[in-house]
């Protein structure tokens, strides 16, 4: 059950409305690393598990993440309290109107359809979406997936923070990013406390393939490093060696029925290309200015 308590989790204290820097607010908000994704992604994860550590430990941070919304949710608000009581009230001409929400930076959807209220979107407009929760309920990969995701969190925070000079807001967002590292260390004591959490899942990976680094793009810039080098790598830098890496062929194959065979060889024979022609074609016919090498216009270049 959940209840909501009236006071803020960490005061606002905005000191002029600024409804430009609220448009840019709104990525926390409703875009893909914002708190709404946050507290859902922990929240599905948190009603899935089994484990009753992970369980309360991903109800504790959802349930914190929706009142880290609710202070980018007030956030948003406050900065553009002069942009909603103009577009309520109209106490400005329709000229004055449309140059302050244009000069603003708001999105018309931000501006027209939701009255400078904090609306589920991220700053260029688009609108919240579940495709944001990338849960795989298995807890070796989602909570790495939980460590990005604070990650990335953490790096937007810090942009916002560098384009306000609010004395008051950059003190909230300074928060609200702080609160994004403690998570990330919740979220890597939680994934190091599964004995075996490497590789995720279950199954095992081929052990002959575990530990070989590909050099597939060489030329000027190849490095090395623990990365791809040292004993425990074994490095192809001849790419012949990796084409095909398991000693077959590498032809693909499949087992077909008498009847599918048939059918494939007519087909094969149907569509069979004749390399002895050189048909006329509409590039041909229609060949201008730029149209390259062509039966009507050989050096069109």
């Amino acid at each position: 059950m959940f209840m909501h308590n009236k006071r803020l989790q960490y005061t606002v204290r905005v000191s002029e409305p600024n409804p430009r820097l609220a448009c840019l607010m709104l990525e926390q908000f409703g875009g893909a690393d914002g708190e709404l994704a946050a507290a859902m992604r922990y929240f599905t994860q948190g009603l899935g598990e089994e484990d009753p550590g992970r369980k309360d430990l991903l109800l504790d941070i959802a349930t914190e993440e929706l009142s880290h919304l609710e202070v980018i949710g007030t956030i948003v608000t406050m900065l553009n309290k002069g942009v909603k009581a103009q577009l309520s009230e109209a106490q400005q001409s329709e000229a004055e109107l449309f140059a302050m929400v244009g000069q603003t930076g708001t999105s018309a959807k931000e501006s027209i359809l939701f009255g400078g209220g904090p609306a589920l979107i991220d700053s260029a407009g688009v609108p919240w979406t579940a495709a944001y929760v990338d849960t795989r309920s298995e807890p070796t990969v989602d909570l790495r997936s939980n460590i990005a995701a604070e990650s990335r969190a953490k790096i937007v925070y810090e942009r916002l923070i560098n384009i306000t000079d609010d004395p008051g807001i950059k003190d909230a967002l300074n928060f609200l990013m702080t609160r994004e590292v403690a998570h990330q260390k919740s979220f890597e004591k939680a994934l190091y406390s599964i004995e075996n959490n490497f590789p995720p899942g279950k199954l095992p990976g081929m052990e002959q393939y575990a530990s070989v680094y590909v050099n597939a793009s060489q030329g000027e810039g190849d490095m090395t490093g623990p990365w791809n080098s040292g004993d425990q790598w074994e490095r192809i830098d001849d790419l012949e060696q990796s084409m095909p890496i398991d000693e077959g062929d590498g032809k693909a194959s499949v087992e077909l029925s008498s009847s599918d065979m048939a059918a494939l060889g007519k087909m094969a024979t149907r569509l069979k290309s004749d390399v002895t022609k050189d048909p006329t074609t509409g590039t041909d016919l229609g060949a201008g200015p730029g149209a390259g090498r062509t039966k009507h216009l050989e050096s069109a270049e």
